[in-house]
């Protein structure tokens, strides 16, 4: 069987943040694949722009790697108690593409903040907005990393057992529902 592809996506545009370091940890965990991490930062949805330009080439882009993965990792923080402006945008976006690449795309969600919640309600927001595009949502042990910042260590390892195992659940799952796809 050759490598899987895994596209990670973070809600946050910071080059450090924290659930960028998330996705990287996930990635490791998930085992042999080709990690993506997706560019998110996209011109803001606008009907009259679409109708003007068409589809921005890097939207084009981003669903066209979601297409091509096999799996989809996505990680939030928590901006006022939802996902963030950046992550629905560009979910936004995309649903705009054709045909949808998100239609039984095995997809994980996950979330680092800084709050002792660690971002469930954003979890829980991007569950929902998910929810439209029929992913095959990958659904199981919640990883949602409180006071983040405090987390992973200096190269952006993970460096609380209890999430590292949880982490390594979730992407167990998430390799079996690309084994079944």
């Amino acid at each position: 069987m050759s490598k899987h592809q895994l596209l990670g996506m973070s809600g946050s545009l910071r080059k450090d943040a924290t659930n960028r370091f998330l996705l990287r940890n996930a990635a490791r965990l998930y085992g042999d694949a080709e990690y993506i991490e997706a560019d998110l930062n996209l011109p803001l949805y606008d009907g009259d722009l679409e109708d003007a330009e068409g589809i921005p080439e890097g939207v084009a882009k981003l669903a066209a790697q979601i297409a091509a993965a096999d799996a989809v990792i996505i990680s939030t923080p928590e901006y006022n108690k939802m996902l963030t402006g950046v992550l629905k945008n560009a979910l936004d976006w995309v649903s705009r593409v054709k045909p949808h690449p998100w239609q039984g795309k095995p997809v994980a969600v996950m979330s680092a903040a800084g709050g002792r919640a660690g971002g469930e309600r954003a979890q829980a927001s991007l569950v929902a907005a998910m929810v439209p595009f029929q992913p095959k949502l990958v659904i199981g042990t919640e990883i949602a990393v409180a006071g983040s910042s405090k987390e992973f260590d200096a190269d952006g390892v993970l460096t609380n057992e209890r999430y590292k195992a949880n982490l390594g659940k979730l992407m167990e799952k998430l390799r079996a529902a690309v084994d079944q796809s």
